[in-house]
């Protein structure tokens, strides 16, 4: 590499360096806030006894879910609520037979009252967005509450979220998700460590201060005239919950955040899932952040409201941040060698604990405050493992920046608790998977040679510091690793029954 070369990465370096504190500063700031309210309750709900309950449709959006279908409709059609105001739109794109299962389930609740209707396209066309739009013209609510198929409501839900419709500024209810499985594995843990501050922090601090937040998609409730009045659903992001969110609220909408009710959901059990479902969150988010964030930042609303919503919508960076970060550490490493290896750490590791640390410190405190000792014990992991996501999700990233709308990639479920085991079906995208292999593969090769380089000039320090990247790309590898000798032992299986059925029948 020429001087010139290594000098530009070593600036790419700090500036990624520099966007990561500056991320780890607004966790800060989220804490700084939700510390004091942390044990405060919800508010409680407007008395609406004695008056005429409100119309809700049950919006059910399906895609290939023939192992959730089933329980989700029974769900719903549970829910406490008077049947002549209550509707449920299963809205079904299925290509399988989660058809079947969801027409005799639909038949069974009809037969006992309960207005449940099948509604089905030609095509997918703007996938979920294009399904909840297609039910919304035919609904009948004035409230609309939507379900994705991993979640599991009681049948308390509309009683404990309607009546805040009283208010009628109010355009959302979102609640907060709980998780069916999430001591599954490791890799559970972390993605509940991941999410909970998300609700419990975060969607609180936003919720309280005045500022914007984001309808998750799934386990909340929306006013029928906000989503009208905002645009309605709109497919140009794969996160078309977010993309509303935001053009509700800067219709004048307020929302409101529950946190002391939850949905149990389903966690992605493989990283194949998880990696998908992330891919369209981060994808989506920049999206957004792209079509949202010029009208917003030249509205009238408060500085701060504007502030808060750029590091909402653009903290998906932080994968492409941390891919940088990675990348550019050797060529950064070689340019200031002259300088001495140990100077170097006092400069380098002090940003980088401080970009790592106060985000780890967000994580902590929120686990440690509820108690979540199982979660806790990931925590060690939970940069490593980000490391190792960075560079496939910081391809996302970039998409998001370049891209308009795009596939609706669902996330399979399975629907387990705890530590089911998987059903006996493959679980991943072959080809995808080794092309994400090989990537990672790449990074473990390239994320060795700073460490090669502290050993051969006996900067003993550096090394723990220097081997935390490896060992991301390590621990996904060997996540991706398992899952596919899963499945190729799994078609050999299959391929050699269909094999034995076929001479049976020559």
């Amino acid at each position: 590499m020429t001087s010139e070369l290594l000098h530009a990465l070593s600036i790419v370096h700090f500036v990624a360096l520099g966007g990561l504190a500056a991320y780890g500063l607004h966790r800060l700031w989220l804490l700084w806030h939700w510390w004091p309210m942390r044990h405060c309750r919800d508010p409680k709900p407007p008395d609406i006894a004695g008056r005429t309950r409100p119309r809700v449709t049950i919006q059910l959006p399906f895609y290939n879910e023939r192992y959730v279908a089933a329980r989700l409709i029974d769900a719903a059609a549970r829910m406490r609520w008077p049947t002549d105001r209550l509707e449920i739109q299963i809205l079904d794109d299925s290509t399988d037979d989660t058809s079947r299962i969801v027409d005799r389930c639909a038949a069974f609740w009809r037969a006992s009252g309960i207005n449940a209707r099948v509604l089905r396209r030609q095509n997918r066309i703007a996938y979920k967005a294009g399904a909840l739009s297609c039910g919304l013209v035919r609904a009948k609510g004035d409230l609309i509450a939507v379900f994705d198929a991993d979640f599991l409501p009681d049948e308390d839900f509309l009683v404990r979220t309607v009546p805040y419709f009283a208010d009628p500024a109010i355009g959302m209810v979102q609640v907060r998700w709980g998780f069916l499985n999430s001591s599954h594995s490791w890799l559970t843990r972390i993605q509940a460590l991941l999410l909970g501050p998300h609700f419990g922090i975060e969607h609180r601090v936003r919720c309280h201060r005045g500022c914007f937040f984001n309808f998750n998609g799934t386990a909340g409730v929306w006013r029928r005239q906000a989503i009208e009045t905002a645009g309605g659903w709109q497919a140009d992001t794969v996160t078309e919950d977010l993309d509303l969110s935001y053009r509700a609220q800067m219709a004048g909408w307020r929302f409101l955040y529950l946190n002391d009710y939850a949905v149990p959901s389903e966690l992605p059990v493989t990283l194949e899932d998880f990696r998908r479902q992330q891919h369209r969150w981060a994808k989506g988010s920049i999206q957004t952040a792209r079509k949202i964030l010029p009208q917003l930042l030249g509205s009238t609303l408060p500085v701060c409201i504007k502030i808060e919503a750029t590091f909402h919508l653009l903290a998906n960076l932080g994968w492409l941040l941390g891919a940088l970060v990675t990348l550019t550490l050797y060529p950064t490493i070689l340019i200031r060698s002259g300088i001495g290896p140990y100077q170097i750490l006092r400069l380098d590791l002090p940003l980088f604990l401080g970009a790592t640390l106060t985000i780890l410190a967000f994580f902590f405190l929120y686990a440690s405050d509820q108690r979540q000792r199982e979660r806790l014990r990931c925590l060690p992991l939970l940069p490593i493992f980000t490391i190792g996501l960075a560079p496939s999700l910081a391809l996302s990233v970039i998409q998001g920046i370049f891209q308009r709308g795009g596939v609706f990639d669902r996330t399979p479920k399975y629907g387990l608790r705890d530590a089911q085991r998987l059903p006996e079906v493959p679980i991943a995208d072959g080809q995808r998977s080794t092309r994400y292999l090989l990537l990672n593969l790449s990074g473990l090769i390239y994320a060795f040679l700073p460490v090669w380089f502290a050993w051969r000039h006996e900067t003993w320090l550096a090394v723990p510091f220097l081997l935390v990247f490896p060992s991301g790309f390590t621990l996904v590898i060997l996540q991706a690793g398992r899952e596919w000798w899963h499945d190729r032992r799994l078609r050999r299986f299959q391929e050699s029954i269909l094999e034995g059925e076929n001479r049976e029948k020559a």
